[in-house]
């Protein structure tokens, strides 16, 4: 068997185990689409009404509803870049890993599995999350080919990601470290175009707001969902998930060699 064939067997070996994982405990795949609905309702319902002033014609609930969505995308998103964290420090504190290298089989396919495991929950999580928006006002003018592009900058935040939390989660020495390290990027969303436009925004906040990777990834989701303008924002944002991605797929590959030969 040639080595891309036995790449591919066992990485969809292992593709189906987290899926099966998933099935089984599906607690914590509620739980991660859970996070980002309770926050959206509580944005549009509770501060919906004074946030969406000054937004657009109507300045209401409604036109917060359209703002607020690629912000809670995002925190989609990095929801489930968490839970990824937490099953690769499972694997990696729990005795699996030690077993898998015992075994012939191809051994970066553990790390694919994740990634790809990730990569179906994140898809789910962000279908379920533009469901309930909808249904509480959202109101995209996109067409299929918007759509599918905006579709395309969500998967390629979330490689990016996915790849930056299986990094984290090699890097942890518990569960419980692996369940901290990715919390400073659900902040991000909030500290950058997420919530409120960064014009509104201090001048060193605001510095840091239009700087940071999530604000081009959140302008041109609401670029294509909602016909605002994009910029170079599509551009920015695509280096960006460029630049993470590479980076962090180094970085989780060095540590899975560390580890093992430790």
């Amino acid at each position: 068997m040639s080595t891309l064939s036995l790449a591919v067997r066992d990485s969809s070996t292992m593709l189906r185990r987290n899926l099966l994982h998933m099935r089984r405990y599906p607690s914590m795949t509620f739980l991660l689409i859970g996070i980002p609905i309770i926050i959206l309702l509580l944005f549009v319902y509770v501060f919906g009404g004074t946030l969406g002033a000054g937004l657009g014609p109507t300045g209401d609930r409604s036109e917060y509803a359209n703002y607020v969505t690629p912000g809670i995308l995002l925190i989609t998103v990095v929801s489930a870049a968490q839970g990824t964290a937490i099953s690769v420090a499972m694997d990696m504190t729990e005795g699996i890993i030690a077993r898998f290298r015992t075994m012939s089989i191809f051994r970066p396919s553990v790390l694919t599995g994740h990634v790809l495991g990730s990569l179906v929950q994140t898809l789910l999580s962000l279908a379920a999350v533009t469901l309930v928006a909808l249904l509480v006002g959202f109101r995209p003018t996109a067409n299929a080919v918007e759509w599918l592009a905006a579709i395309g900058v969500l998967a390629m935040i979330t490689f990016a990601l996915t790849w930056l939390s299986v990094a984290l989660g090699l890097v942890s020495d518990s569960v419980e470290t692996a369940s901290n390290l990715p919390m400073p990027l659900i902040l991000l969303p909030f500290l950058g175009s997420g919530f409120v436009p960064t014009d509104s925004m201090p001048a060193a906040v605001r510095l840091f707001a239009e700087y940071q990777p999530f604000t081009p990834v959140m302008e041109t989701l609401r670029g294509l969902l909602l016909g605002t303008g994009i910029g170079n924002n599509g551009i920015i944002a695509v280096v960006w998930c460029a630049v993470i991605t590479v980076g962090c797929f180094l970085w989780a590959k060095a540590l899975y060699n560390r580890n093992r030969t430790a």
